[in-house]
């Protein structure tokens, strides 16, 4: 389906649409699971959520969402990576029983391309921080979700966000500078 085609949809199943709303979700159901299996690539193997799992719940949670206002395909998406996330990030949290008090964790943004990519206590740390960018400046931390979390590469990242190359790496240079100083030495 072609991106206006996509926006068409989100629109007319915000409305209330629901031929719409099937025709978005068989039109994008493939992009999510791929999203989600970049989001669990460095889980460990006896993980209880797999791709179409987490593609599910997060579809759950983005169709029972009344309040979102949807846009276009760009927006769509990184909401669904974002929700994604969160649902990760909330089972690692879980997961994870013991506090990390107030020992920083070291992230190496230059050398990751995806959160699946680094340890759960990683991913929990950055997405603390990442929470803090959101406040600061929304279009940093979408392009973090869409290119961090969502494993999108450095051109379907400006795709989707509508941005030039030279905007694209001021912007990643800017959140990530922002980010690891949230995140403490």
């Amino acid at each position: 389906m072609p991106d206006h085609d996509i926006t068409q949809a989100l629109l007319d199943a915000s409305a209330g649409d629901e031929a719409a709303a099937e025709r978005l979700w068989r039109a994008v159901y493939e992009e999510l699971r791929a999203m989600a299996h970049r989001h669990l690539l460095g889980e460990r193997a006896s993980h209880t959520l797999s791709a179409t799992a987490l593609v599910h719940e997060a579809y759950l949670k983005l169709v029972d969402n009344t309040r979102i206002e949807w846009k276009n395909r760009a927006q769509f998406y990184g909401i669904a990576s974002t929700v994604m996330r969160r649902l990760l990030v909330d089972y690692a949290r879980r997961r994870t029983a013991e506090k990390r008090g107030g020992d920083a964790v070291h992230v190496d943004l230059e050398g990751v391309h995806s959160a699946s990519e680094i340890r759960v206590e990683e991913v929990v740390a950055v997405d603390d921080a990442l929470q803090k960018l959101e406040q600061h400046n929304e279009r940093l931390a979408q392009l973090v979700v869409l290119r961090y979390f969502g494993g999108l590469n450095v051109q379907e990242t400006m795709d989707l966000m509508g941005i030039s190359k030279s905007t694209y790496h001021r912007d990643w240079h800017r959140a990530k500078g922002w980010l690891l100083s949230a995140m403490g030495p």
